[in-house]
């Protein structure tokens, strides 16, 4: 998926800039994701958090203003892997259109899959969050614009029916991945079982866009 994306690197402490190699950042974000694996978010401390990565409090807030930035550093480093993990997929629908679309929905699933705690925990965040809302809003909105981009490539060149305005499409799509998801990595509710999301989502992904789940 071709989108724009923040910068690798792109701090939220106290500093303007941070070295990519710097270890004790890293830490405290290892530190974090662990923790997160054994208890809700609102139950893991700053102590916590330094105690994990080997740092004391004080240096702790060297490298991050409150555990909340912890968390949207971790939102930002899931998001630009899934952005990579995506890659140039959507630019090849062409070549078959059941197949990329699945590529793309199987690689979204295995980064999220890969940091269920880190997308369940900013889940459950955002309603009292506005910069975890803010963030999500503007990684959402950017996909949307990719996928819609996608459906109008689509039914240019014939492929894909004319149908609802594919902004809308886009939209519905992609937030019906996201409550999807979330109800598989949760177990919150009636959940597709995690083995068989990706072709659930695929199925439906292909009937809205192209009427058909073999798309020609």
């Amino acid at each position: 998926m071709t989108t724009a994306r923040t910068p690798a690197g792109t701090g939220r402490g106290r500093r303007a800039a941070r070295s990519a190699g710097d270890d004790r950042e890293l830490a405290i974000l290892t530190s974090a994701e662990r923790l997160l694996r054994q208890r809700a978010f609102g139950e893991i401390s700053i102590d916590d958090l330094a105690r994990g990565a080997g740092i004391s409090r004080p240096t702790f807030y060297f490298y991050f203003p409150s555990k909340d930035a912890v968390l949207l550093t971790l939102l930002d480093r899931v998001t630009e892997e899934a952005d990579a993990a995506a890659g140039d997929v959507l630019d090849r629908l062409a070549e078959d259109p059941r197949a990329r679309w699945r590529e793309l929905i199987s690689r979204f699933h295995a980064t999220f899959g890969a940091h269920r705690t880190v997308v369940l925990a900013c889940a459950q965040v955002r309603g009292t969050n506005a910069e975890v809302r803010r963030l999500w809003a503007n990684v959402l909105e950017r996909w949307v614009q990719a996928v819609q981009a996608a459906i109008e490539a689509e039914r240019r060149r014939g492929a894909a029916p004319p149908g609802l305005p594919a902004r809308d499409l886009a939209i519905a799509l992609n937030s019906m991945n996201e409550r999807v998801w979330y109800a598989t990595f949760a177990g919150d509710g009636p959940a597709v079982a995690e083995r068989d999301v990706v072709d659930v989502l695929l199925d439906v992904w292909l009937s809205g866009i192209y009427r058909t789940t073999t798309p020609q």
